[in-house]
């Protein structure tokens, strides 16, 4: 099996963390194979900003496809460039709050909808919206084990632990809203 994902919106959207986040849980806990390609844009807060990462139970022959099996997009623009790359049948996964599902003009797809800048804002932290999608995506696909994933993730901000009660209940929320949608 293999996994074909896109992550994309504006510098500043935790895209980057959210990819990161991702590939290294699949790279450090598990059996899978695993790549993660950043790409930046000329600017990094507030510019685009788009990664991709596969995920395969085999020998991986390229870091990126043409063709995504899953899109996560965090803005309108983003949703524009990559919706095409998205193949028939793949999963979308939009932030419902920026991301108008009016635009997604593909009936081939399954839509996941997050109002996650939202969600965000409502705990008081606009920086938590990735780690509430990766909570949703995770929730939704179970492409790797949820605690896995919040292992890395607590790992990763190990240095700084008083941002760990707050990522947990972003985490949380989202494996919430991304299980509720299956």
């Amino acid at each position: 099996m293999e996994t074909n994902l896109c992550v994309a919106g504006f510098g500043g959207q935790g895209v980057m963390t959210l990819g990161k986040f991702l590939a290294d849980a699949t790279c450090n806990a598990t059996d899978k194979n695993v790549t993660f390609f950043p790409s930046y844009g000329a600017e990094q807060r507030g510019g685009t900003a788009n990664c991709f990462v596969v995920i395969s139970d085999g020998m991986i022959g390229a870091p990126l496809g043409d063709v995504m099996d899953d899109l996560i997009v965090m803005n309108g623009p983003s949703l524009a460039k990559f919706l095409p790359t998205l193949k028939q049948g793949g999963r979308l996964f939009i932030n419902s709050s920026i991301v108008d599902e009016k635009e997604v003009n593909r009936s081939d797809v399954k839509l996941i909808k997050a109002p996650v800048t939202e969600m965000a804002l409502e705990m008081g932290n606009a920086k938590v919206l990735n780690v509430i999608m990766l909570g949703v995506y995770i929730g939704y696909t179970e492409v790797v084990p949820a605690e896995v994933v919040w292992q890395t993730i607590e790992h990763k901000l190990g240095s700084k632990p008083k941002l760990l009660p707050l990522n947990k209940q972003a985490f949380e929320k989202g494996l919430e809203l991304g299980r509720s949608q299956k």
